[in-house]
């Protein structure tokens, strides 16, 4: 049976989406952006937060995971580039060393896992070194977000680790993105402040006055702008993927799908076979592959790696 590809919907009207003047980049204060930054988090608040809208929440989640985890890496100086950091992480096998860039993709990945309320579960993440001073970060982070808006709780939170130790860049984008989260009530940890940071910028936090504190919360503004595009593609395509899911005929076709509404790749050989990952339901590596194909083919996934062999698969971008 041939099948036509899916096509994903143009008509953008459901979906909520930033209003043009935040987005204008016009001259920045920290007053500007507080405002600009206010509509920008309703517009993502809402995507996530209404099942109506489809956004795949946990696959955005992952998604934003990769990209903080490419970020904190150059933030880190190792400039590791987002394909090899994926590959450490989905390639290496059980029990082996992932490496720097598979452990610090295996943290972001960990920290969206975080509940935003569990203060032992943050501790756990980032390490005794630390722990003992979660909560007073936190909560001096949230008491700023309380009264001069979420940017400002994010960067007050950045620059308190920072000066403890200016090379904890992930622990204090991480902080950053859990002070967000409480500030908004989410109950998903979404990894968004790390995305636009450089290595001068948090230098300058440390150090500088009121202009770095703007030079960053513009990035965050920018990085919450680049989630809530992502968000919406991520619905746009999990929709088209929903749609043809019933013409799917491989045993085990429904968990696969909901595989690849999670994940933001999917390595057939161990995510698909011998079993679906988080089900018992078998599935041989050959039909693995071919059903990762078959997506291919629908238009509703695309291969990540262009290799011919120890391929990954994905229906974001």
């Amino acid at each position: 049976m041939t099948y036509q590809s899916a096509t994903i919907s143009d008509d953008l009207n459901i979906l909520p989406q930033l209003p043009g003047w935040v987005t204008s980049r016009c001259a920045e204060t920290l007053e500007t952006v507080a405002f600009r930054s206010g509509a920008a988090l309703m517009v993502l608040d809402q995507l996530i937060g209404d099942p109506r809208y489809g956004v795949p929440v946990k696959l955005l989640a992952n998604r934003l995971a990769l990209s903080a985890a490419t970020a904190t890496s150059k933030l880190e100086g190792r400039l590791a580039r987002e394909a090899d950091i994926r590959d450490a992480w989905h390639l290496t096998p059980p029990g082996e060393a992932r490496g720097p860039d598979g452990d610090l993709l295996a943290f972001w990945r960990e920290a969206v896992r975080c509940r935003s309320g569990g203060v032992g579960d943050i501790a756990d993440l980032i390490g005794a070194e630390f722990a003992g001073d979660v909560s007073v970060w936190l909560n001096a982070g949230q008491e700023r977000a309380r009264t001069h808006g979420p940017l400002a709780g994010c960067g007050a939170v950045l620059r308190a680790v920072l000066d403890v130790d200016d090379r904890a860049e992930r622990v204090a984008c991480l902080l950053s993105d859990i002070v967000l989260a409480r500030a908004l009530n989410w109950k998903v940890v979404l990894p968004v402040t790390a995305q636009r940071l450089s290595k001068g910028m948090l230098r300058d936090l440390t150090t500088s006055g009121q202009g770095a504190e703007l030079a960053v919360q513009a990035r965050f503004l920018e990085s919450i702008e680049d989630a809530i595009r992502q968000a919406r593609d991520l619905a746009r395509r999990a929709e088209a993927l929903r749609t043809v899911a019933p013409k799917l005929r491989a045993k085990g076709s429904e968990a696969a799908v909901d595989l690849f509404l999670t994940e933001d790749a999917v390595a057939p050989a161990s995510m698909l076979s011998p079993r679906i990952r988080g089900t018992s339901i078998p599935m041989t590596d050959r039909a693995a592959r071919r059903f990762c194909e078959r997506l291919v083919e629908l238009g509703v996934a695309r291969e990540l790696t262009g290799r011919a062999t120890f391929r990954l698969y994905g229906i974001g971008s």
